[in-house]
């Protein structure tokens, strides 16, 4: 007796309608994508310092502080420089721009800043506070000019004030 077999053709992949699919979907998605602006900024803790560094008179060791109320700068041998009341509800960057420049132009040579912010400090309150200490935005012409004014930003905790 004779065995028949059969024989067995190799399947093909069918893949036409996945491929229609991507050429649907991926269209659709870079359509609804968004494209952000990522930008990162090197910041560091406040250093130690020693009595020795601190005898310097001539020397600044810029801090802002931001408080709830207003922004205080100063420097951390000195003391107090300016304290800026807000603005409304908002911390008036403006005003420490201008501050800062005119910091900036007595001590050219300085980058470094120390920036010390309370513990419920908004984020939003915390990048513009940086970005009015690192650099100020002039309008020459029809172009906006920036000039650097403290560019090293450290990132520190606010001390405690006590309420009597």
């Amino acid at each position: 007796m004779r065995v028949r077999r059969l024989r067995k053709e190799q399947a093909h992949l069918e893949i036409t309608a996945f491929i229609n699919l991507i050429v649907v979907l991926v269209p659709f998605l870079l359509s609804m994508a968004v494209f952000t602006r990522l930008t990162v900024l090197d910041v560091s803790l406040p250093a130690q310092n020693s009595g020795v560094e601190q005898l310097k008179v001539d020397d600044l060791k810029l801090e802002i502080v931001i408080r709830p109320e207003s922004l205080e700068v100063g420097d951390r041998i000195g003391g107090l420089i300016a304290r800026i009341p807000n603005v409304g509800a908002v911390h008036d960057v403006k005003a420490l721009t201008t501050l800062m420049t005119q910091i900036k132009t007595r001590f050219p040579d300085k980058t470094d800043a120390t920036l010390l912010a309370e513990p419920n400090t908004p984020y939003d309150t915390l990048v513009q506070v940086m970005d009015a200490t690192r650099e100020s935005q002039s309008l020459q012409g029809r172009k906006t000019a920036r000039t650097e004014l403290f560019p090293n930003i450290s990132i520190g905790d606010a001390p405690v004030i006590t309420k009597r």
